[in-house]
């Protein structure tokens, strides 16, 4: 039995805010991680003390006309133009494996200007396809909410929001029939990212690369070859040259460092990464356990769906309020991706635990143990994704990939964990370097940047020297 910290948990009844405000609930769970799976908790989980910043929620309500008696509601909505400053959107309901059927439409209001922007539509089937996988510890009903895809919207201060469950389907050549009930408990999630952290002061901690340091180092037992990349204070863990990356060694949580059998050379050049620290994480948001996989045998690729009207100086205020949405909305542990890349190829350090180790994510549902999850902030379905952001992924793939000794352009073996494509505990053949749809009835990572995976794949072999 394994106690969990699920922080960030709030009832919606209230408006929350991260300052002067700590909802901690333990929850006791029946079902620890699979046996492949090591939860560690740190010496002390500790960051930035005072980050600005605010999660809010709203409750939507059935639209006038949509009221029929005895009729279910299947059309909900609110507009408010008195809400405090938000920069990210996103609609969230009480069960994680409920699906909302239908159409969620959105429009704000510019806190610059006093314009209202388009209406656009949200993705509806973000908690579906991403998150952990179905039965584990970080899937507690009850802790985790379902939701749509965030949407960056920049600083806004009104919004309006239409929710619409879609027509059933009654047969080819028949009339549609009454539309499916939406989920229940719908409310909308406004995040304002706040501004950067004042950091917090000495003593044991977790360095914002999210290796371990100081006395907690000794708590994990690192072994000299899985010291930290980066000093505790980094914003950035530095680049390092393709003949260097041999002295790079992954360390077990247990200290028992990685088999790397047969690799020889064939380790990327480490790319330059930002740090939590450098994006400016709260780590009091997220849960205070690391959790690790055995190794990293695929890299899923993702995209964010939320929309690329961002400047990659927002890419911080972006990831900050992708966390908070992750954390504080939808009820997650951390943020779900290992790795965050912008539009301009900068790569940030995502989910906390260690940018060398097989740290568990909640990316690909089924599929994230044994497995990294790399996300492209932005929508790439319709857009193509710049040359740098190709670049990057494949670069940061060869790295971590290298760490593990293994081929980028090779296939590899995964059990699925269910909930996808695949029934739970099947082997599945995928490739080493897999879009998301690869393992879930999706679209993300978009068709433009999936049509980019065999670039990635190659130029990430041809970074590793094969």
């Amino acid at each position: 039995m394994i106690m969990f910290k699920i922080r960030g948990m709030r009832r919606y009844g209230f408006l929350v805010s991260s300052i002067g405000i700590a909802c901690t609930a333990a929850l006791t769970l029946a079902q620890g991680p699979p046996a492949s799976v090591a939860t560690v908790r740190p010496a002390s989980a500790t960051g930035p003390s005072a980050v600005p910043g605010s999660t809010r929620s709203l409750p939507l309500l059935p639209l006038v006309r949509t009221r029929a008696r005895g009729a279910a509601v299947t059309e909900q909505g609110l507009r408010r133009t008195d809400v405090p400053r938000f920069f990210l959107v996103g609609v969230v309901w009480d069960d994680p494996d409920a699906e909302l059927h239908g159409s969620v439409r959105i429009r704000t209001r510019s806190a610059a200007t006093g314009t209202w922007s388009d209406w656009q539509d949200l993705d509806t089937h973000h908690n579906t396809d991403h998150g952990a996988d179905p039965g584990t510890a970080e899937r507690v009903p009850g802790a985790v909410r379902g939701a749509t895809a965030p949407l960056w919207v920049g600083a806004s201060d009104g919004v309006e929001v239409h929710v619409r469950a879609e027509a059933g389907d009654s047969g080819r050549g028949a009339a549609a029939g009454p539309a499916a009930a939406l989920p229940s408990g719908l409310r909308l999630g406004l995040v304002d990212p706040g501004g950067e952290p004042v950091p917090r002061g000495s003593g044991a901690t977790v360095s914002r690369s999210g290796e371990p340091s100081g006395k907690a180092a000794a708590a994990f037992g690192v072994p000299a070859a899985g010291a930290p990349l980066a000093p505790p204070d980094a914003t950035r863990i530095p680049a390092l040259a393709r003949e260097d990356g041999r002295r790079e060694r992954p360390a077990r949580p247990g200290g028992k460092e990685t088999e790397r059998r047969g690799t020889g050379p064939y380790i990327g050049p480490r790319p330059p990464i930002v740090t939590r620290r450098g994006w400016g994480a709260d780590e009091s948001l997220r849960s205070g356990e690391f959790v690790y996989s055995d190794t990293v045998k695929a890299v899923f690729v993702h995209h964010t769906s939320s929309g690329n009207n961002y400047s990659c100086a927002q890419t911080p205020s972006l990831i900050r309020s992708i966390y908070r949405y992750h954390v504080q909305s939808m009820g997650w542990r951390d943020i779900g991706y290992n790795f965050l890349v912008d539009r301009c190829g900068t790569i940030y350090e995502g989910r906390a635990g260690g940018v060398a180790r097989a740290v568990l994510g909640a990316h690909t549902a089924g599929f994230n143990t044994n497995s990294a999850g790399i996300a492209v902030l932005g929508s790439y379905n319709i857009s193509e994704p710049p040359p740098a952001v190709v670049t990057a992924v494949a670069q940061l793939a060869a790295w971590k990939l290298g760490l593990h000794g293994v081929n980028p352009s090779g296939k590899t073996y995964l059990t699925s964990g269910g909930g996808n494509l695949y029934q739970k505990g099947k082997s599945v053949r995928l490739d080493v370097i897999s879009g998301h749809r690869d393992g879930f009835p999706t679209d993300c990572p978009g068709l433009r940047l999936y049509g980019k995976l065999g670039t990635i794949r190659s130029a990430a072999a041809r970074y590793q020297g094969r």
